[in-house]
Order: structure tokens, then sequence, then C-alpha cells
């Protein structure tokens, strides 16, 4: 088994910049840190988005908008709306026939006086009570 000289491709590595060694080097003297002030000391740093002390641009927009992952139930009171203590079977579609609720609700949840006893009537994963869950 001959074991080949194993080389670095060509322009693979940099040489490192050596920083204060002198002024012939091109980095002496301020060490490639600029003039005086806050950032030519040492130990100096500023937080993400400082912008010299003016109001940094992510304090000065509005805050916006939140959107819960885990949507909320849409809550019928079953003491105010008594037509769904009425019905038979209670499924998401029974109770849209007898109370106006928008396309966008995905779970109903009854509640009130009488709402876990209507928890044998319930016949849909998307309609729970205080009862069930």
């Amino acid at each position: 088994m001959g074991l080949e000289k194993l080389q670095k491709a060509p322009g693979s590595t940099h040489k490192t910049k050596r920083i204060g060694r002198g002024c012939g080097s091109g980095m002496g003297k301020t060490a490639t840190r600029g003039g005086k002030g806050q950032t030519a000391r040492t130990g100096s740093h500023q937080k993400r988005g400082f912008e010299g002390g003016q109001q940094p641009l992510q304090r000065r927009l509005p805050k916006v908008g939140f959107y819960s992952r885990f949507a909320k139930p849409y809550v019928i009171n079953v003491e105010k709306i008594t037509a769904v203590k009425e019905l038979k079977e209670i499924t998401f579609e029974s109770i849209q026939s007898v109370h106006k609720v928008s396309n966008s609700v995905s779970k109903i949840k009854l509640i009130g006086a009488g709402a876990k006893e209507l928890a044998s009537k319930i016949k849909d994963d998307k309609v729970i009570t205080s009862g069930n869950k």
C-alpha cells in the first residue's frame, strides 16, 4: 500500500492576521481598531441593534400580533341558548343548524348549569362540555 502525500487544496487556507506586530506589518499602532473611542478599548462590546444611544429600530417599531397555536373553542352557554339543550343528538352540524357559528370555528364548548347533563348526547369530537374534554 503506497501512502500518498496528503495536501490541502490550493487556496483553501489563508495566513492568519498578525495584529499589533509593528507599523511595517500594516496592522500596527492601533491594531486594526481604528482611532480612539469606545470600540478601541479592550473588552468593548455593544449589544445587537445598538445605535449609539439612539432608540434602536426594534424598539421604535410597534409590536405586531401574536397568534396562539392552541385555538380556543367557541363557547356556548346552554342556559341562554336553550335550542342546543333541546337537540336529541349534539354534533357540530346540529349546533350550526340552531345557532349561528362562524366558519372559522373548529371546536365548540358547552357551558352553563345544564351542560354536564348534555355530555351523554354529544356524538362529535368537535363538541365538548365542562364535564368531558
